[in-house]
C-alpha cells in the first residue's frame, strides 16, 4: 500500500490533537449553550440522514450554513436568523481562540515535517472550517523553517456535504491533483473519516485515541491503525 501512496491528508479534530483536551476547555460552553449545542448536533445528524438519499443534492459555501441554522432553529422552536447568528458567533467564531490553550498530539509536527521531506503531498480536510483554528494550533508553517505545512485545505461543509459523503473526499483529491486511490487520509472517526474516505477509494489510517480506543465500533476497518504519531512515521517512512 505505501509504495502507491503519493498524498496524505488528514482530519483536524480529534486526529492532530485528541478530542479530550479540546473538550476539557469547552466546558463553561457545554454547561451554558447545553440546548444549543444538542440541536446542533441534531441538525447535523439530519444532514447526514439526507446525504443517504440517492437524489441529494449538496448545499455549498453560503447555502449550507443557512439550511444548518434552519434545521436547528426548528428543533429549538426559534428564528433561524437568530440561531444562524448565535451559531456563528458563539460556536464557529466563539471556539476559534480555544484552540490556543490545546495541544497536539505528541510528535506530530515532526511527523508531517518528514512527511513532506519525503515528498507526499499533504492535504488537510475538516468538517469545520479549519483555517483559524490552524493558526491557534501552530499548524500553519513548520516552525523550524516557517514553510507552509499544507498543499491542500479544504472545509467539507463548504462543498456542501458532510463526511462520510463521498463528495467533500473527491474534492480534497481534485485538490491535491491526485486520484483518491494515491492518498491516504488519516482520521479519528471510522464512521466518518474511515467510512468516508474508503468509499471515495482512499487508503485509510485510524488515529485511536489511547484514552478512548473505540473497541468494538460496527464501521468499516481501516489500512493502518496507529495511536502516536511515531507509529504512522516509521509506517510511511520505514
Amino acid at each position: 500500500m505505501r509504495d502507491n501512496i503519493e498524498g496524505i491528508a488528514f482530519d483536524l479534530d480529534g486526529t492532530l490533537y485528541p478530542n479530550h483536551r479540546f473538550n476539557t476547555v469547552l466546558l463553561p460552553f457545554i454547561f451554558k449553550e447545553f440546548r444549543l449545542l444538542s440541536a446542533f448536533g441534531k441538525a447535523r445528524t439530519v444532514i447526514r440522514k439526507e446525504q443517504e438519499a440517492p437524489d441529494f443534492t449538496p448545499k455549498p459555501g453560503s447555502a449550507f450554513y443557512t439550511y444548518q441554522s434552519e434545521i436547528t432553529a426548528k428543533l429549538l422552536k426559534a428564528k433561524p436568523q437568530l440561531i444562524h447568528d448565535k451559531i456563528d458567533k458563539l460556536m464557529y467564531k466563539g471556539w476559534e481562540p480555544l484552540f490556543k490553550k490545546v495541544k497536539l498530539y505528541k510528535r506530530s509536527i515532526e511527523t508531517l515535517a518528514a512527511l513532506k521531506e519525503a515528498g507526499f503531498k499533504l492535504g488537510l480536510m475538516s468538517d469545520f472550517p479549519p483555517e483559524t483554528k490552524l493558526e491557534y494550533l501552530g499548524l500553519t508553517n513548520f516552525p523550524s523553517s516557517q514553510a507552509p505545512i499544507w498543499d491542500t485545505v479544504l472545509c467539507s461543509e463548504q462543498c456542501g456535504a458532510l463526511k462520510p459523503h463521498s463528495l467533500p473526499f473527491l474534492k480534497l483529491a481534485s485538490a491535491m491533483s491526485l486520484p483518491p486511490e494515491k492518498i491516504l487520509y488519516v482520521g479519528n472517526s471510522r464512521a466518518y473519516d474511515v467510512a468516508g474516505a474508503a468509499k471515495a477509494g482512499m487508503k485509510t489510517a485510524w488515529v485511536k485515541n489511547p484514552l478512548f480506543p473505540g473497541k468494538g465500533l460496527k464501521h468499516p476497518k481501516a489500512d493502518f491503525v496507529f495511536s502516536n504519531y511515531r507509529q504512522l512515521h516509521d509506517f510511511m517512512l520505514k
